[in-house]
C-alpha cells in the first residue's frame, strides 16, 4: 500500500492474496457450492479497493472466504470465515461514541471505526445466524454485530458466539471491550 493511494496493493502484496483467498474457496466448497472462483477472480481484479479490503480482513486475520452470490447486484459475498472472532480485531468497543464516553481504560479503536476503515460492515445477527450454518465459529470468543439504532440509543450494544451447538445473541455496554470479543465483517464484490 502507497501513501499516496490508500487503495492499492503491490503486484506481489494482489498475487499473494488471490493465491490465498483460491486456496481457502477450494478448500472450503461446502461454503460456496456452485460457485467458480474464475469468476470471482476476475471481479476482484476489476475492483481494487474491495480486494484492498480483502487484503485488510486478511492481515487481521479474519480469513475471508465467499459465503454466497446476489444474482440480483451481480454480487459476492464474503464474510470473516476465521474459526474465532480475528484476533487483529478483538479488544475494541462497539462504536466512535462508546470510546469517547469511557473516561477509564479506553481501547484503541472501535468496531465501526475499523470496519469503516477497511471499507466493510459488521455483519447483522441473520448474517451471523447464516455463517454458523457453515461451520463452528466463535466457541471460544464473541463478536459484535450491527446493533439496531433503538439499542444502540439506550446505550447498548449487541455481540454473538456460538456455545453449546447454539447460537446466542447477547447485550453489553457499547462501551465495553474483552480480549476475546472482536467482530467479524461483510463485503460484497
Amino acid at each position: 500500500m502507497t501513501e499516496n493511494n490508500k487503495w492499492e496493493l503491490s503486484f506481489e502484496q494482489r498475487d499473494e492474496l488471490l493465491s490465498t483467498l483460491k486456496t481457502r474457496f477450494e478448500k472450503n466448497m461446502n461454503r460456496h457450492e456452485g460457485l467458480e472462483w474464475d469468476k470471482i477472480q476476475a471481479k476482484l481484479e476489476a475492483n481494487m479497493k474491495k480486494l484492498w479490503s480483502l487484503n485488510e480482513m486478511e492481515r487481521t486475520e479474519g480469513e475471508p472466504d465467499v459465503v454466497g452470490y446476489d444474482k440480483q447486484k451481480d454480487e459476492y459475498i464474503f464474510f470473516d470465515c476465521s474459526a474465532e472472532s480475528p484476533k487483529g480485531r478483538r479488544s475494541v468497543c462497539y462504536d466512535r461514541e462508546a470510546l469517547e464516553s469511557r473516561k477509564k481504560h479506553k481501547p484503541e479503536k472501535s468496531a465501526i471505526d475499523m470496519a469503516a476503515a477497511m471499507g466493510i460492515e459488521l455483519l447483522t445477527q441473520e448474517q451471523y445466524r447464516e455463517l454458523q450454518k457453515l461451520g463452528k465459529f466463535d466457541v471460544k470468543t464473541s463478536s459484535w454485530v450491527e446493533t439496531p439504532s433503538d439499542i444502540r440509543k439506550l446505550g447498548g450494544a449487541i455481540f454473538c458466539d456460538c456455545r453449546y451447538d447454539t447460537v446466542f445473541m447477547y447485550h453489553n455496554g457499547a462501551d465495553s471491550y474483552y480480549a476475546a470479543r472482536g467482530f467479524r465483517g461483510s463485503l460484497r464484490v
